[in-house]
């Protein structure tokens, strides 16, 4: 009986012991640069305000999206939408823009607008994905 203790007692500190190993090599990973299944990251933001009034802004954004989504907008930010959406350019589907705007197509489907109640309007075109 005695044997039989000490097996199953070193089989689950064995046990433990590997899944000690791999959360830490899991997490060493997410430190070095991995993204977590499912969310996004601006890398690169570029704004333009040389003509007055106007501010053009450009950011890029780096996603680790599950199966059947892509890369899009929700509230202003990037996330994973589903796929559909952006092929279909159903754009507002999405919910690009923050509470208390409006959404609305651009007139040939490039891009969407938000819109507020004081008037201010933000018009956003993504751009083609690159070939990799």
């Amino acid at each position: 009986m005695q044997s039989g203790v000490k097996t199953l007692s070193a089989g689950g500190g064995a046990s433990l012991c590997c899944l000690l190993l791999l959360w830490l090599i899991y997490s060493h990973l997410l430190r070095e640069g991995q993204l977590a299944v499912g969310t996004c990251e601006i890398v690169m933001l570029n704004r333009d305000s040389t003509v007055p009034r106007r501010t053009i802004a450009r950011q890029t954004a780096r996603c680790a999206c599950r199966r059947g989504q892509i890369a899009g907008t929700t509230r202003a930010r990037p996330a994973c939408v589903d796929a559909r959406i952006v092929r279909s350019r159903q754009w507002c589907e999405m919910a690009p823009c923050l509470e208390g705007e409006v959404c609305s197509y651009l007139f040939n489907r490039s891009g969407w607008t938000c819109t507020r109640g004081s008037g201010r309007i933000k018009t956003v075109t993504p751009l083609p994905k690159e070939p990799s």
